[in-house]
Order: C-alpha cells, then structure tokens, then sequence
C-alpha cells in the first residue's frame, strides 16, 4: 500500500503541473517586450572622469576634474619677518637693548605661510594682503615644487589682497569663473596649504554670499567686505588660495573663517573673483587701487525704516548722508533714497553695494536704481576718486602729512645703518612732527613697535592710527638712535 501511494502521489502531481501550465498559457494574455538593443552610448550614473581611471564619480559631483585643473595654479607662499613676530613680548625689547649690535638692533626674525593663485603665464600671483604684509622676504613654491623670490607689485588692505610677481614664464594661470553667478548650494573646492601641507583640496558648499565679517576695520571706512561663505575646510595657511567651482574655474580668494578657536569650525570665507580681477589688475597696471566712491554714508534697511517709509520689503540700502560735491549729490541723490540696483544688479544689502561700485574705477558713469516717495528711479553718477576728482590715482613715492613730508629710504642709507626698509623725512614744516622735536633726514624705522619696510606700510599704519598717540623709533644719517612720541 505504501509503493502505491508513492506513485499515486507522484502521478498526481505532474498531472496538477500540466494543468497548471496549460490554464497560465490560454488564460494570461501575452505581452510583446522589445529586443534590448546597443546604442552604442550607454546611460549610467557616473560621471566621465577623463582618464581610463578605474572609479566613478557621482554625477554632479566630480570634484577630481576641478581639483586637477586648479591645484596646479596655487601656490604656496612662504614669508619672513624681522621684530613683528613678537614686537609686544617684552623679553624681545630686553633682547633687543642688551643683545644686539652696537646700535641696540636685534633681529629678531618670524616667519609666516600662507597660499597664492597664478593670475598670468608670466608670473603675476594674486594672495591675500595680510600673507605679505611687512614681509621682508617672499618664498614662492609652486605646485612642482619649483622655488622662486617674490617681490610686491601691490597691495589693497581696504580688500585684503595683493599682487606679488615672480620671475618666470609659461605658467600655469588659473582659469577665471564668475563669482556673480554662483549659486548658493552650489559645490566649490578649496585649494590652498593649511598647516604647511602642501596642494590640500577640500570640498563643500556655498552657505551665503556678499557676506559682512567686521574682519576689515579702517578709520576711513573704505574696507570692501561682500564675501562667499562657504563650508569646505579653510585653517591657517589657507589665506590667499582658491576657491574653484566644479568647472575647476576661480571663483574666490580663501581669506577667513569663523572660529572660536583660530582653526577651521563651520564656516569660511573668500573673496568673490570679480573683485579680484579688477582690484589685480589695478595693483598691476598702476601700482595702487583705483576706488570710484559714490560719496554716500549708507546702512542696511531694517524692519524700522521699511516701516517707515512704507517699503513693500525688508531689503535695500538706506542713504543716510550724501557728501557734498560728490558723485551722488552731483547726480541729485538725497538723503533718504534707498538704493536697489548698481548698473544691471539689483542689491538688497550695503555688502552687496559696496562689491558692485567697487567694480568700477573714478570716472565711470555708473545707473543708480533706487525707491523715493514709494516710487522706483534711476539716475547717472560719476564716480570719483578719495580725493574728489574723476582723474586715476598715480602710485606715489611720497607722502606728506601734519607738515612732514615722507620718502622710501634708499638702499644706500639702509646699507650703511644696516636696517632693512623704513621711510625718511625729506621735508619738515610747522606740524605735529615738527613739534615732537623731530628734524628732517630722520629715518623712521618701527612705529608703535612694528617695523617698516615701506612707505605703504608706513600710509597705512598712519591712516588706521587710533586717538592715543604713536611711538616713533628710527635713526638720523649719522646713526645717532632717537624715539617720538606724536600726538594723534
């Protein structure tokens, strides 16, 4: 009984398979699939990397492409200083007087490091102002390891950027992007040498642009801050590298971060290449910045003076002070106005106007788009120069101020006292440094405990001076040593 059951089982069910395939067959209706064909250009989700490389890339995201382009047109720049690395510490001043030559001179040397961008084939490199400053020798190393000097073509401290030059051809200059149509959410990476690591490429997004730090502080309130905020890891080092779009095309000078500790924390912040471009190649064709001003005091538009003046929208910038004689009370700016365009760019912040004036030199006639009495209208302004004229700023070998008139040291003098830079007084009237007892020929070396290598320098510490006086330090021709104390 149990052989038959066996069977009986077994029969039975080839049987039900039979029947099972014959009702599938007659009763589900047939559907027609397309032969698979080759169209010889297969879809995937990668992206084409350009070599025979065996990896992929997600598309939308080929951050090896830029950071091939782009890595070799950023340099690492390498700076030394003579007294600032520690001009407050006090053991350095007892150094100084008891260690030093026999005129009391201590060379008490720092160094600094810091990256750059090859702006031109010929060797013109963009980097930030504050990797160069009172540096009394530039090292430049590029991305292959070559060595050369670096010497200063210019600098913009409004800006923070400066142009240095080295002597070679055919190198390798960065591509330029557009910083204005950037996007934010858009990938960028940062190149640069942060901690002296050489050619370091991160990657992160654009979190915000024309962004205002408070990093750039002037007494004449010229600083220009309209940054791109990104989230690709910037530390020390960084200053002056790029910022590049997945095109590996410039689109930034790496420049701060926001930190509570010194290193990276969240957040950096470049320079747009817009600004770039046109501050270079001022410093390049003439020596020094050319800023068109319209000649107005401005601030953001608050909930307050939207309410106020019954704006539509919190945005634009308020004109709170309209200088006499200037481009915008020539064209007939009032205080009041509220200013929403800058040629064809419509601004809604005072970061984002000061970025599109400052694109312009003095004498360009530049559109003004703005609201007064509810209503929308334009007007024509000339821009003009810190001085009040539409004429282009030369670079000048001189300087004068309070009286005195000041000159680079020559490299004869320098040689004889043995001192490395500093400005001379080549002429002397009635003044503040007359009255501190000052007399002409004085060498002036360190000011308030910063030494001077040149008469930019020596502007600029001059210009930012605060209300509490300057200490004066330096050497008559005959080296006969003697310190001022002037009165601000």
């Amino acid at each position: 009984m149990t052989r038959k059951s066996l069977i009986a089982m077994f029969l039975s069910s080839i049987i039900g398979g039979v029947v099972a395939i014959i009702l599938f067959t007659t009763l589900v209706p047939r559907t027609n699939l397309p032969a698979k064909r080759d169209s010889g250009n297969p879809v995937t989700l990668t992206n084409y990397v350009f070599d025979s490389a065996n990896f992929v890339v997600p598309e939308g995201l080929n951050f090896v492409f830029a950071a091939k382009s782009a890595t070799p047109s950023v340099v690492h720049i390498r700076t030394t200083y003579t007294g600032n690395g520690g001009a407050n510490n006090p053991v350095n001043e007892f150094f100084r007087e008891y260690f030093g030559d026999e005129e009391g001179r201590y060379n008490d040397r720092s160094r600094g490091a810091g990256s750059g961008v090859i702006l031109s084939a010929d060797g013109y490199i963009v980097t930030n102002n504050h990797v160069v400053e009172d540096a009394v020798e530039i090292e430049v190393l590029l991305n292959d390891n070559r060595s050369y000097k670096g010497k200063i073509i210019g600098t913009d401290p409004t800006t923070d950027l400066a142009v240095i030059k080295i002597k070679e051809d055919n190198l390798r200059a960065v591509q330029i992007g557009s910083s204005e149509d950037i996007q934010i959410g858009e990938w960028v990476l940062a190149i640069g040498n942060p901690f002296e690591f050489r050619s370091t490429v991160t990657a992160g997004i654009v979190s915000a642009k024309a962004r205002n730090i408070n990093i750039l502080t002037r007494r004449d309130r010229l600083q220009i801050e309209s940054f791109i905020q990104t989230d690709a890891a910037v530390n020390p080092g960084n200053s002056g590298g790029a910022l590049v779009n997945l095109k590996g095309a410039l689109v930034g000078i790496n420049t701060a971060i926001a930190s509570p500790t010194g290193a990276y924390a969240g957040y950096s912040f470049a320079i747009p290449a817009s600004l770039v471009q046109k501050v270079a190649a001022d410093l390049i064709e003439f020596g020094t910045i050319q800023r068109g001003l319209l000649g107005i005091s401005i601030r953001d538009v608050d909930a307050e003076i939207a309410d106020e003046l019954e704006l539509d929208i919190v945005q634009g910038v308020y004109v709170q002070e309209v200088m006499a004689n200037q481009a915008a009370d020539e064209a007939g700016m009032t205080i009041g106005d509220v200013v929403i365009g800058i040629g064809d760019k419509n601004v809604s912040s005072v970061a984002e106007l000061q970025e599109q004036v400052a694109l312009n030199r003095p004498g360009d006639r530049i559109k003004v788009k703005f609201i007064r009495d509810g209503k929308v209208a334009e007007l024509f302004a000339t821009l003009k120069n810190t001085s009040g004229t539409t004429n282009v700023v030369e670079f000048s070998n001189t300087f004068r101020r309070e009286g005195a008139t000041f000159e680079e040291v020559s490299g004869s003098e320098m040689s004889e006292l043995r001192i490395e830079g500093g400005v001379q007084v080549t002429k002397l009237e009635n003044g503040k440094w007359k009255t501190a007892g000052m007399k002409k020929g004085f060498i002036i070396t360190r000011v308030d405990k910063t030494d001077i290598r040149s008469l930019e320098q020596f502007i600029n510490l001059i210009n930012d001076a605060k209300g509490d006086g300057l200490l004066i330090e330096g050497y008559y021709p005959s080296g006969e040593k003697a310190y001022y104390g002037i009165g601000w």
